[in-house]
């Protein structure tokens, strides 16, 4: 083939797959859309990456109704549980300093002891955190007081009827990570009673725990003498350049900040975690997708937060069918360190909140992520359609 031949051939290939790519751009937006306008949602946003950049960004609906903000890619919002995948992170680095391993027992960290009373000498080991097989249950009467709302009180009849309901009184004097869990998971805690721990020996039995992942949170505090906001912003956010991404509400980007809504017509006002490691993030979709960008170079061994051996650790399935504990099915996922490792070759975490839903999954060549200013309790369409279109975007020209 003559160099003139090649080059119109590589010209007819380079112009097919652009237009392609446009199909496909325009498609998956019009379904997105389809999906916005035929549900009760204010707003979400949408990426698309693949090792190399965004394919596909999009915001759609509201970030704040009643001012008519559209929802954007650099819309801010708390999102939920996929909060704990950076504890994961952190703990990998943590580990990568010396200040423990995943075997180790967590009482041999602690200021102070967290016994199950019903197997007061089995071990609690910080990898039992990791996979929420600890033992320490979530009382979700106390877990939902911790939050803690800002602004006037609340005046709206149903919303302050719906709150009361679901125990958002914001009531508690332990307000902060550690006099909380104290309080929670010690004899002489306010909060303590013994059905706050399972009758199952730790790594027997799975139940989901927020205030373990917490815990899992407070062991970085303890060993590196700093909280885990600033650990995170040391060693996450700012190498990565997620210069709006925080634990807490600022003024900074107050402007930047979705609405929470319970429904789309009745807002939900902003809060904070007590125990904040566990779900309380705040990012955007754009700052989002350089932390998932991330985790797909881990999975490339090409990753600069932490090292190779420690990515495929924390990205390992830990259970076998001859291990699987109670409570837990392999028919759908594994469980890594705190990551949920899925059977259909994506890995990924969700995450729930009042007025907040959010999903990240990635391989090794495609990532996605979604993020919604209301809770969404099942996402199965919306991720179908991601999932249809990314690995076709991921692998055409932008």
């Amino acid at each position: 083939m003559t160099p003139l031949k090649s080059l119109f051939f590589f010209v007819i290939v380079f112009c097919s797959l652009t237009v392609k790519s446009q199909n496909y751009q325009d498609s998956v937006r019009l379904k997105l859309q389809d999906y916005l306008d035929q549900n009760n949602i204010p707003g979400f946003s949408v990426a698309i990456l693949n090792r190399d950049k965004i394919v596909f960004e999009s915001g759609f609906g509201y970030a704040n109704v009643a001012k008519k903000q559209t929802y954007t890619p650099q819309t801010i919002q708390n999102i939920g549980s996929v909060s704990k995948t950076f504890i994961a992170v952190s703990l990998m680095k943590a580990i990568e300093q010396g200040y423990f391993d995943l075997e180790t027992d967590i009482n041999t960290i602690l200021p102070f002891k967290v016994v199950n009373p019903y197997f007061p000498d089995e071990v609690i080991k910080v990898k039992h955190l990791t996979t929420h097989t600890s033992g320490i249950l979530d009382d979700q009467e106390i877990y939902n007081r911790s939050y803690r709302f800002e602004g006037p009180k609340v005046q709206n009849e149903p919303l302050m009827k719906i709150m009361k309901e679901n125990h958002y009184t914001a009531d508690l004097n332990d307000t902060t990570l550690i006099t909380f869990l104290k309080a929670y998971l010690t004899p002489q805690g306010a909060l303590y009673k013994k059905e706050n721990f399972s009758n199952s020996k730790p790594g027997k039995r799975a139940s989901y725990s927020n205030i373990g992942s917490a815990l899992a949170a407070y062991l970085i505090e303890v060993k590196s003498g700093m909280s885990f906001a600033d650990f995170t912003q040391q060693y996450i956010f700012k190498p990565l350049h997620m210069k709006n991404t925080n634990w807490f509400k600022s003024k900074q980007n107050a402007e930047k900040q979705a609405v929470p809504y319970l429904t789309k017509d009745i807002a939900l006002p902003f809060y904070h975690l007590t125990t904040y490691p566990d779900g309380g993030l705040r990012t955007s979709v754009v700052e989002l997708s350089l932390y998932v960008q991330e985790m797909m170079k881990m999975l490339n061994n090409n990753a600069g937060l932490i090292k190779s051996a420690s990515a495929i650790e924390m990205f390992k399935p830990v259970f076998t069918p001859q291990s699987v504990p109670e409570n837990m099915s392999l028919q759908t996922r594994n469980k890594g360190v705190f990551w949920n490792i899925y059977n259909d070759g994506y890995i990924g975490h969700d995450g729930d909140d009042p007025g907040a839903s959010a999903n990240i999954l990635f391989n090794k060549t495609t990532g996605i992520i979604f993020m919604s200013n209301i809770y969404i309790a099942d996402r199965s369409k919306i991720l179908s359609i991601l999932k249809k279109y990314a690995p076709l975007l991921a692998a055409s020209p932008k």
